[in-house]
């Protein structure tokens, strides 16, 4: 389905009816809305109206619904008291809607993307707690505090959590048997198939079972039959003019009055934050998980609050109780939203009794189950498994909201969340790490995406780490701010401390106006001396090094492009490896090496031939490497072939297709032991890979053999102590490297150890030979 497709077939019935269903929960909560904001009643209605209709028009959000804000309403109340006028306070509203306006046209949208993911979770959260808790005195027939009221403390100078207590002493029958099994029904229809396979919406069957037995009770003169105060309250005119009456109009004399414009201000910004965040939450309900634009949202919140401002309406923004109505009743098209604010415009212009008929009750039910959905305890459980880090700010912002409102719940929840992550930039504003490259040992200390003076102190701390006549790399390359105050101790290190100790200082990474250009003070490939300097035993560590970096996954911060232009002169290689050309299986990614620091000769089966024997003497006589590695590896799909053809009874090219692969075939076929017969076509596959596995291992001792037998260069090599000769294996599932240190040739010692991380390779490596 199309993004902007409204009128579809496939969702056209299923967004009338929950457009229905939109309508009749939003119509209590207008008139509640505006009771609590001091306001007339009617004007929380039009607000209801031009939120569903025009807003709804022009936004291209296909879940949120717009209507009179929820978090405004204590700033309504005030500001109107403020203002002195009713109408007076329309004028701010329709400036503000002309501000939202503008932040839309310059893309202010953009910083809902800051919203941390554990405050959208909260704020989803904690309104369903709210509608829960607010919702349980409804539905038993206490309505005291006004439907749509969301504030922790009330009008009627309850809260949320001693209004509950209160029912005890004003309990309404009649309503509560409604209410009771208005929730059991929307149950049931939740949990039975055979009842969702009924188009009907649930919502609609659960209105239309209170009123129908609410008439009854009042057909047969009952006690339980429901009052006025517990049925919704539309304001119901006699007249055409009395109608009219209801319509205010802003007062344009007070265009020179300072305050409307702080109060403008004021109402464009909250309802702006608060139409962002809601936006943003609905959109992680959609079910088909689109994401609305949001500045053009702001622009349809603007244009509303100009309509609303000009015709007496309260101030509009997202609101997530209908929104999430319209996703739990079905609702896949901003249709739903259109369809809500026609039909609310229609029944309260002609025939309002009707609205009238509703009990509160049944649609405090409907509220009640969408609090629970909200509420899922597998959101719960999300929020734990992801870390204290969103755990926490999850908690605070839904006990902020449950216990203030949602606009000072908000603010908690988001600076909860920008202290934890001061906290943990505090914690770790930098990575240090040591890193051991070909011709030095480096203290990589990488700075963080914000560096604050807070992070001083572990900056210096981490400079003094340095030991004398060492070397550290300030990475800034990740950093996009660094305090004044951090890059005068850079300065200072660079340009007095690190000189007296004989630090070598490379920097990387700075934004140019640090005024601190690149330097690099070492090399992180093999030249000339480094190559000069390492015998075949330290070779052989360098790449055990390699290898349990890649393994662990802390390979070496290599700048490529750096070494491109290091090696373009001329290549000064460590060692030659002769490997397999199996796409797994890439020498330098293995050993976490870089450019120009091995030669890597690749053949199926890493078999020998002349020209492979030709390629590695160039490498070692000519080239100067001090190490010869013959790596093959498990799993090996020439070995398997070979395996596969040792009894096949026609030619090689006509068994594979391929002109010219029999001598490699032939040479692997020479490791498979005649004694030892393949595994059967049926074996277990572990049997069968073990068997390859044990056929490339004798593959590569014969290819370490021959390279010795049939090149008299590199014999020679290996006699004078210029060269050494090993096998590996390499598994392709773990990614370790076994070393055949007892079969090498030429390493007539043990395995210099440089490092503990090398001591844990070699011992590993000999404990899979074994």
């Amino acid at each position: 389905m199309s993004d902007t497709q409204v009128l579809s077939r496939k969702t056209l019935s299923s967004d009338l009816m929950a457009g229905v269903v939109v309508c009749l929960v939003a119509t209590p909560l207008c008139v509640g809305i505006a009771a609590v904001s001091n306001a007339p009643p009617f004007s929380g209605l039009i607000s209801g109206v031009v939120g569903g209709l025009l807003v709804g028009l022009v936004s291209k959000s296909h879940t949120s619904v717009s209507g009179p804000a929820v978090g405004l309403t204590a700033l309504i109340a005030g500001m109107v008291g403020q203002l002195h006028s009713f109408e007076a306070f329309l004028l701010a509203v329709v400036i503000a809607g002309l501000l939202q306006m503008l932040l839309g046209v310059v893309r202010m949208g953009s910083i809902a993307g800051f919203f941390p993911y554990s405050v959208i979770r909260g704020l989803l959260a904690a309104i369903g707690v709210i509608l829960v808790l607010k919702q349980i005195p409804h539905v038993l027939g206490h309505d005291t505090d006004p439907e749509g009221e969301m504030s922790f403390s009330q009008p009627d100078h309850e809260n949320t959590l001693s209004e509950i207590a209160a029912i005890v002493g004003d309990l309404q029958v009649g309503s509560a048997i409604i209410g009771i099994t208005s929730v059991a029904i929307l149950m049931a229809w939740k949990y039975s198939q055979k009842l969702k396979a009924i188009k009907i919406p649930a919502p609609l069957i659960v209105i239309a079972f209170g009123i129908v037995l609410n008439l009854i009770f009042r057909a047969t003169g009952s006690s339980l039959a429901i009052g006025e105060t517990h049925l919704v309250n539309v304001p119901v005119a006699k007249d055409f003019l009395g109608f009219w009456s209801f319509w205010n109009h802003p007062n344009f004399s007070q265009l020179s009055n300072p305050a409307i414009y702080t109060a403008a201000v004021t109402i464009a910004v909250v309802a702006s934050m608060e139409s962002l965040l809601n936006t943003v939450a609905m959109d992680k309900l959609d079910r088909h998980q689109r994401t609305s634009p949001l500045n053009d949202e702001l622009i349809a919140q603007g244009v509303g609050n100009v309509v609303v401002g000009l015709i007496g309406g309260l101030p509009i923004t997202s609101v997530v109780v209908p929104s999430a109505v319209h996703v739990e009743s079905g609702g896949q098209t901003k249709l739903v939203a259109i369809t809500h604010g026609i039909l609310l415009l229609t029944v309260v212009a002609l025939v309002p009794g009707w609205l009238n008929l509703i009990p509160i009750s049944c649609l405090a039910a409907i509220l009640l189950v969408v609090g629970l959905e909200l509420t899922k305890p597998v959101l719960i459980r999300q929020m734990w498994s992801e870390g204290r880090y969103q755990f926490l700010p999850f908690v605070a912002t839904v006990i902020a909201i449950v216990l203030t409102d949602l606009f000072v719940g908000v603010l908690a929840g988001l600076g909860f969340s920008v202290a934890f992550i001061l906290l943990a930039n505090l914690k770790r504003p930098i990575n240090h790490v040591v890193e051991k490259h070909l011709g030095d040992e480096v203290q990589h200390i990488e700075l963080a995406n914000q560096v604050s003076f807070l992070n001083r102190p572990a900056l210096m701390s981490a400079l003094d780490t340095v030991p004398r006549g060492g070397h550290v790399l300030l990475d800034a390359q990740q950093t996009v701010y660094i305090d004044p105050d951090i890059l005068s101790v850079i300065r200072e290190y660079k340009d007095r401390t690190a000189p007296v100790r004989n630090i070598k200082v490379s920097l990387r990474g700075f934004r140019e106006r640090y005024h601190l250009p690149d330097e690099i003070h070492y090399h992180d490939w093999s030249t000339r001396d480094v190559q000069g300097q390492l015998t075949s035993r330290q070779v052989l560590d360098i790449l055990i090094e390699g290898n349990l970096r890649f393994q662990t996954g802390r390979r070496l911060n290599r700048d490529l492009s750096r070494q491109l232009h290091g090696t373009a002169d001329g290549q000064h290689p460590l060692a030659v490896v002769l490997s397999c050309i199996d796409s797994r299986s890439p020498a330098e990614m293995i050993f976490d090496l870089g450019l120009g620091d091995i030669f890597n000769a690749r053949v199926a089966g890493n078999v020998i031939s002349p020209k492979v024997l030709g390629s590695m003497e160039y490498g070692c006589a000519v080239a100067g490497a001090k190490l010869l590695v013959v790596m093959g590896h498990t799993r090996c799909g020439a070995v398997s072939a070979a395996i596969k053809l040792s009894g096949c009874t026609t030619s090689i090219e006509e068994a594979t297709g391929c002109q010219h692969l029999a001598p490699i075939v032939h040479d692997i076929q020479l490791s498979i032991d005649p004694d030892q017969p393949a595994p059967e076509h049926d074996a277990p596959t572990s049997q069968k890979d073990d068997f390859v596995n044990a056929v490339a291992r004798c593959n590569v001792l014969l290819a370490v053999s021959a390279i010795q037998q049939q090149s008299r260069t590199i014999r020679e090599l290996i006699e004078q102590g210029r060269v050494a000769l090993v096998g590996a294996m390499y598994d392709i599932t773990t990614g370790q490297i076994e070393f055949f240190t007892d079969q090498a040739i030429g390493l007539t010692a043990p395995v210099e150890v440089r490092s503990e991380e090398t001591r844990r390779g070699v011992e590993h490596s000999k404990a899979v030979a074994h």
